[in-house]
């Protein structure tokens, strides 16, 4: 394995740059504390050395020793349910809670990064022996195009596992919020009966609204799902934040569908009230995959 020294190097070097390139400490919060932020780092590290040592092996006709990435495919599978029994752990302590989807959601991105600085660490140790060794290409070309090549792996598999946002697939704007007696209402499409006074008064004085509306059919039933509304719930709550404490039910951030152009309206009562900010969070909220692919039906229709 001395001969691979430079192979090995390079390969792990990249695949755990990947790993570092899709860990990000973002808006949602997750995950920020230490304790997560270095098992997640670790788990890097550990899939980009088998990747690195992956085509070694098989040049070396060590068919067995490849059999671990098998295993470590079984591990990082595990991964899935460390970050699932994670965000459950800590659901109930969330104000407006993330919800099943949303977990599930996260807990399968984790998994697949892993599997990205995997495949990250193959393709440059794989293109990095074709040139050095097989085709005798100098050491320093081989170095900088097996970097090359396993930085553009890295980049396409972070395209393929980029979420799409509510902002591609609809159009969301400010709102008008009003009550007529108890039942509050958005752009005439009634949310909830709020039966204190005091309560619609809030409303009146802090609260904002917007209505999300699907730029095309396939998008109808991706904003229909309950996951996907949970999410966008969520995500407003967090990042506008929200005047709401655990015996207020009132002021839970709710979304109606609208029968007449399938579009949701929301309401929030959040920290700062600004529905040009809010709009622009909503935009940006992540589609699940569970909520894609709700509505082939309607296409042709």
């Amino acid at each position: 394995m001395q001969d691979y020294v430079y192979l090995i190097g390079v390969a792990f070097l990249v695949g755990i740059s990947s790993r570092m390139y899709m860990m990000r400490l973002d808006h949602r919060q997750y995950p920020t504390y230490p304790q997560g932020f270095i098992s997640h780092i670790t788990l890097g590290v550990i899939a980009a050395a088998l990747g690195a040592v992956a085509v070694p092996a098989l040049a070396e006709r060590e068919f067995s020793a490849v059999t671990f990435l098998a295993l470590a495919a079984q591990q990082f599978r595990d991964v899935r349910n460390m970050e699932r029994q994670s965000l459950d752990n800590i659901e109930s302590t969330e104000i407006v809670p993330r919800g099943t989807a949303y977990i599930e959601d996260i807990a399968k991105a984790f998994e697949a990064r892993n599997y990205m600085a995997i495949l990250s660490a193959i393709s440059t140790g794989g293109s990095f022996y074709l040139l050095d060794t097989v085709l005798n290409i100098s050491l320093y070309i081989s170095l900088i195009v097996s970097i090359l090549v396993g930085a553009c792996v890295a980049l396409g598999l972070k395209s393929i596992l980029t979420r799409q946002k509510i902002g591609e697939i609809a159009d969301v704007i400010p709102a008008k919020l009003e009550f007529d007696g108890p039942f509050m209402k958005v752009n005439d499409i009634v949310i909830m009966n709020i039966g204190l006074e005091s309560s619609r008064q809030r409303y009146i004085n802090e609260g904002i609204a917007v209505e999300i509306i699907p730029k095309e059919d396939s998008a109808i039933g991706t904003l229909s799902n309950l996951g996907q509304r949970q999410v966008i719930a969520h995500n407003a709550s967090i990042q506008l934040g929200i005047k709401k404490d655990v015996d207020e039910p009132d002021f839970t951030p709710m979304l109606r569908r609208n029968p007449k152009n399938e579009s949701l309206v929301m309401t929030l009562v959040p920290i700062k009230k600004d529905a040009s900010l809010l709009v622009e969070i909503i935009k940006n909220v992540p589609v699940i995959e569970s909520a894609k692919g709700k509505s082939y039906y309607l296409k042709g229709r």
